[in-house]
């Protein structure tokens, strides 16, 4: 049986690394799948006048699982208003595929423990953890806008809103998850101020109860900010909101020593997904050769994992990746000092001669 994968290669250095992972997905499964491209985020803004067409939805829609390089960029950054910006496209994927779990693992690489931000003795203990994220809800998706105030000065307001049953599914992932790992549950929310937090302690306390194997914390997000930078090897399963998971895991993946080595999976309940690195499409580095594949190619292996039930072949990835890294192969993000930097090629390269 084949398989269908949307493919979005989107903007930037989006192109590049998603051909380098599509490079190792035949290596390691040679034949499985067809895949169907897709323009969506700023090159469909520039071909089509908005960011996701129903036709790319569509294609999303029909096949088994979406693999994303990177949307947006400068160039549509201040042109264009917000229902017209290339990120705009992600929402509507995650909305109109009910895409409502976000995965995002962590995890210091021993070899690349130098390359970790932190003081030498917090590092050395490293960490692996997964922030589990709710991803079509709350403040990205509430009402918003702009209104005069009495006094004539222009407000503009977005609103945080959560229902029981959006905290409760994005629970049961977190507590599904933790029962694979370690056992533990952090939840992160600001409830000694927001109401919608307050609503999410409930919810996850009542969740909690169908767990008991399962330890529960709750953390206030700026206490959690604190303490991933603090004691990192304390978390292991990490769930919260919307937009307190989105800036927890750009800082999380600071600790990692590059935001070029983290990947992510968006899950629906049923089996498609979308699979991309969490990092944006660095313009800057666009067509120079010299991204960091790894972030995308570690999606990859979420891919399998998750839509195909390919666990050895995902684990297979996994496992090359870390020797290679074990060889000293670096890109110029996680550069060691006197190491020759490896391009986005070349680095591939020796991933699938670990594979081979």
């Amino acid at each position: 049986m084949k398989y269908n994968i949307a493919v979005i290669e989107g903007d930037g250095i989006g192109p590049e690394i998603v051909r380098s992972a599509i490079r190792v997905l035949e290596q390691v499964a040679p034949g499985k799948f067809n895949y169907q491209q897709v323009i969506a985020g700023g090159r469909s803004i520039d071909l089509h006048g908005i960011p996701l067409t129903d036709e790319a939805l569509a294609t999303c829609k029909n096949s088994d699982s979406v693999l994303l390089g990177a949307v947006g960029g400068p160039k549509w950054d201040t042109t264009l208003p917000g229902h017209l910006r290339p990120e705009r496209a992600l929402l509507g994927i995650r909305k109109e595929l009910g895409l409502f779990a976000n995965i995002r693992p962590a995890r210091l690489y021993p070899v690349l423990k130098d390359a970790c931000p932190l003081r030498k003795e917090t590092a050395d203990k490293g960490f692996d953890m997964v922030i589990v994220r709710e991803l079509t809800g709350g403040i990205y998706y509430g009402e918003r806008g702009r209104k005069q105030d009495p006094d004539g000065n222009t407000v503009a307001f977005d609103t945080e809103t959560y229902n029981q049953t959006e905290i409760d599914r994005i629970a049961k992932v977190a507590f599904e998850l933790a029962g694979k790992r370690h056992r533990k549950v952090c939840s992160i929310d600001k409830a000694n101020v927001l109401e919608s937090s307050r609503l999410w302690r409930e919810r996850v306390h009542v969740v909690a109860k169908d767990y008991p194997d399962i330890e529960l914390i709750d953390m206030l997000v700026d206490n959690a900010a604190m303490q991933l930078v603090k004691n990192p090897a304390q978390f292991d399963v990490i769930v919260t909101s919307n937009m307190f998971g989105d800036i927890l895991s750009d800082e999380a993946s600071q600790l990692t020593g590059s935001i070029g080595l983290l990947p992510s999976a968006s899950l629906s309940s049923g089996r498609c997904g979308m699979y991309e690195p969490i990092h944006g499409s660095a313009p800057d580095i666009a067509g120079k050769g010299i991204a960091n594949p790894i972030a995308t190619i570690v999606s990859v292996a979420m891919m399998l994992r998750y839509a195909f039930d390919m666990n050895d072949e995902a684990d297979r990835i996994e496992q090359a990746i870390e020797k290679t890294l074990q060889k000293g192969c670096r890109t110029i993000d996680i550069l060691d000092n006197g190491t020759q930097p490896l391009g986005t090629n070349a680095i591939t390269d020796a991933i699938i001669a670990e594979l081979a």
